[in-house]
């Protein structure tokens, strides 16, 4: 995900009325960090690979994820708002 792309999504869903921000994984990679509101974080897209999944963090360590979407690689920035959005942090 590209910074801008990452600033536009980021704020889309702030829109929504979710918590988000660009996350900034390491040195020109960027994604989406979404706070879950017990302890973990969504970390969305962070890997630089093509494909849209999410990482689910708490204090630094991988407690679960959410698989890549099938297709999501040719999402435009509303369809990956929309998955965002809709995703099932419940059981990641």
């Amino acid at each position: 995900m590209r910074e801008d792309e990452a600033g536009r999504i980021a704020a889309a869903l702030v829109e929504r009325g979710l918590i988000a921000r660009v996350a900034r994984p390491a040195a020109y990679r960027f994604g989406i960090r979404i706070p879950l509101g017990d302890g973990r974080e969504a970390l969305w897209d962070v890997d630089g690979a093509a494909g849209l999944e999410a990482q689910i963090m708490r204090d630094g360590v991988l407690v679960g994820f959410i698989p890549q979407i099938p297709g999501s690689e040719g999402f435009d920035d509303a369809q990956t708002v929309a998955a965002i959005a809709a995703a099932d942090y419940g059981t990641a």
